[in-house]
């Protein structure tokens, strides 16, 4: 504590030599002007005053015939004149603090982790059209209604969190790739039944039926919208009349036989890049959204790509800042006019094919077998091709059945 006082008071180490240094100490502590860390140094004496002691000393050295030599300053007056007489420097230094602590208020990144389904634009457009955005201030961000909105806008992220870290908007997600079905009793209305059509045209390979009436058996042309299992079981009279229906929900396992086809053509003629190997870096920096380009060394090219590389400038781990550092990869190239060999043609429809052969995959849908045409027509290859596909049918659609006592309450009115 008494070091802090004698910090903001102001201190001196001082050099005593001269006639008599032993009675200029003394006549000190009878004037009350305290001296500490006194060392002996033979012709002369080392130790330190206060500043207000200091100024007090005229008298004694005349006395003593000593001289008094100040060999370091100490404390907050002398810290302030410095920083006087540096009142540029600290007004910048103080100017610049004071940026800081306000850039700290707002939001300079935004990430997200744990997605997968979801890509990173989409999540980006989602918030940036949800005013979640990058230089957005930190009271604004309401953490509970921005995780509410990432729930509702993708039913397949199950658990969200979010959190700011110094200037960072940190989002972590967690989705469930099994998406788990609703209940289905819930989905039908009290007295009303749901039957499964055929969402396509084709001939029905096998029927399973759990609940329901099935109206179908294998080996049977059906065209779309046609009722495969109807959610209503009758219910018979003795004399073999319907009495009534028991509503249900259609459920069934029926395989369907269809065809899919695949259409596509490719120019024979095409245009390629040829890149010539001559590359050359343009420097630039970006604040915000502003990009200011620095002087590049090299000459401009007709034809070329560039490739962006930036980096954010951060302060510690989480301090983000809305200035980027970077360059634009510059590659020159020169268009050359090709025209596709057969070959090339053929391999180029067989990748296309495959793709499209995996989307169906991906939905459960079982090719059986394919047939593909090729063909030329004024310098345009097309393609066609018919696949055999055998895949699960069967779209729920609320039942026509009407209940009988309704309708002999209908006829009765209308008689």
């Amino acid at each position: 504590m008494i070091q802090v006082i004698r910090y903001l008071k102001g201190y001196l180490a001082i050099k005593v030599f001269g006639f008599s240094p032993e009675r200029f100490m003394n006549l000190c502590s009878n004037h009350n002007i305290f001296l500490w860390d006194i060392e002996n140094h033979g012709d002369f004496y080392t130790m330190k005053i206060s500043l207000k002691g200091f100024y007090r000393l005229r008298g004694i050295t005349r006395k003593t015939g000593t001289r008094v030599v100040i060999t370091k300053r100490y404390g907050l007056p002398f810290l302030s004149l410095q920083m006087w007489k540096r009142r540029i420097f600290v007004c910048g230094l103080l100017g610049s603090l004071i940026f800081w602590i306000w850039m700290s208020g707002f939001i300079w990144a935004v990430e997200i982790e744990g997605n997968y389904y979801v890509t990173t634009d989409v999540f980006q457009d989602f918030l940036i059209s949800s005013g979640f955005e990058v230089g957005m201030k930190k009271s604004e961000v309401e953490i509970e209604a921005l995780e509410k909105a990432i729930r509702n806008e993708f039913d397949i992220v199950t658990w969200t969190s979010a959190r700011i870290d110094g200037t960072r908007l940190l989002i972590q997600v967690k989705e469930n790739d099994l998406i788990l079905p609703e209940d289905d009793e819930a989905k039908v209305p009290e007295g009303e039944g749901i039957d499964l059509v055929a969402d396509k045209d084709g001939e029905i390979v096998s029927i399973v039926t759990r609940s329901g009436v099935p109206k179908v058996t294998a080996g049977i042309l059906v065209q779309k919208g046609d009722v495969l299992v109807e959610g209503g079981v009758p219910i018979m009279n003795e004399d073999g009349t319907v009495k009534r229906y028991d509503y249900c929900r259609a459920d069934a396992d029926i395989m369907l036989r269809c065809i899919y086809q695949l259409k596509d053509e490719i120019d024979e003629q095409y245009e390629q890049k040829q890149y010539t190997g001559n590359e050359r870096k343009s420097p630039f920096i970006m604040f915000g959204t502003k990009k200011i380009k620095l002087p590049s060394i090299g000459k401009e090219y007709d034809e070329y790509d560039v490739i962006e590389e930036k980096k954010q400038l951060r302060l510690f781990e989480n301090y983000y800042l809305p200035v980027y550092i970077g360059s634009d990869l510059v590659r020159e190239y020169v268009v050359e006019e090709k025209i596709y060999s057969q070959n090339e043609v053929k391999k180029l429809f067989e990748e296309r094919i495959q793709k499209f052969i995996e989307t169906l995959q991906e939905k459960g849908v079982q090719i059986v077998e394919k047939n593909v045409t090729i063909n030329k027509a004024s310098g345009v290859w097309k393609m066609k091709v018919d696949f055999l596909a055998i895949e699960k049918t069967g779209t729920e659609k609320k039942t026509q059945l009407v209940q009988v006592e309704e309708a002999q309450q209908e006829e009765e009115i209308q008689e």
